[in-house]
């Protein structure tokens, strides 16, 4: 029998379980558990018989899909999707999809709940500024973009985007400002909010350059990825700066650094919390599920992610 598993170091809720466990069985494919696991070795004996894998951040590394002798098809079950060796799924003939637009609201949600603490002053009882009328600049106009700029219009905010993939009349048409270049962006905006994932392109592309292109009292808030920020490059922006804050969910390598040296103007939680809702926790899983399901019943490859 197909076998399907869901591999999870911190595991998903219960509901998701349990959605996720329905669309497999009713399909007539088998649902297998490892979750918690402590050792990679775990991770290696379990994906020896699976013919598809759900994983949430846990590392797919070639090692893994070597061990993957049946694999045909491994999802993420979030947006991002670099826990996950493509080259080496593709050079296996292995299907890797990622599940867009499952968290985006709730990454949406915090970039607010971050926001409104870093104009409030961190809370420190000193007054702050307000979000209505600000200019708002979001880099990447995808799901949790969009959803972003949803939420900025209760706000009263001005909205603006820039997104190298879309058209700017896609843009414009859900009353949103496009601009032309990244540049134009984040010299206009108040806020710039970061959207991109982490590739070879937009690896510590967010640099001294780019960020001295902000306006007085600019303020970033990045619930994309840690690898964008050249973390080097912003200590010294926000050495020269004084008037800027930067606040994320991602902790730099130079988090220590960073907080004794700017303990008014930057923050980041604990760890990465964007997607840390039961309601996205859910939706992720049962989507793929579904996927996976879809794709072993007619090949559908509609997120795929590797070449």
């Amino acid at each position: 029998m197909t076998k399907i598993l869901v591999a999870t170091d911190k595991p998903f809720a219960k509901i998701a379980v349990d959605g996720i466990r329905k669309e497999i069985e009713s399909a007539g494919y088998q649902l297998a558990l490892l979750e918690k696991y402590t050792e990679k070795q775990q991770l290696l004996d379990a994906v020896s018989y699976a013919d598809a894998l759900i994983v949430r951040s846990d590392i797919v590394d070639s090692e893994v899909i070597g061990a993957g002798e049946n694999l045909k098809i491994v999802v993420r079950a979030g947006a991002g999707f670099d826990n996950i060796d493509l080259d080496t799924a593709t050079a296996a003939g292995i299907c890797v999809m990622n599940t867009p637009g499952q968290n985006s609201n709730a990454v949406a949600e915090l970039v607010f709940g971050l926001l409104i603490y870093a104009v409030r002053n961190f809370f420190n009882g000193s007054s702050g500024t307000e979000l209505k009328d600000k200019r708002f600049g979001i880099h990447a106009y995808g799901n949790v973009g969009r959803n972003v700029a949803r939420i900025a219009r209760g706000f009263g905010m001005e909205i603006y985007a820039y997104d190298p993939f879309l058209k700017a009349v896609d843009i414009e048409k859900e009353g949103v400002k496009a601009f032309a270049s990244v540049e134009e962006l984040y010299s206009t905006c108040d806020i710039v909010s970061l959207h991109i994932p982490a590739t070879t392109e937009t690896k510590n592309s967010i640099n001294y350059q780019l960020l001295k292109c902000l306006p007085k009292g600019g303020v970033l808030v990045n619930t994309a990825r840690k690898e964008v920020i050249n973390e080097q490059e912003m200590v010294k922006f926000l050495t020269e700066r004084t008037d800027c804050k930067y606040v994320t969910d991602i902790e730099p390598a130079n988090h220590a650094q960073m907080k004794e040296q700017f303990p008014d103007r930057y923050y980041s939680t604990p760890k990465k919390i964007g997607a840390q809702t039961a309601e996205a926790n859910i939706n992720a899983g049962i989507a793929a599920a579904q996927q996976i399901v879809d794709f072993l019943k007619t090949g559908n490859q509609k997120f795929r992610v590797n070449k």
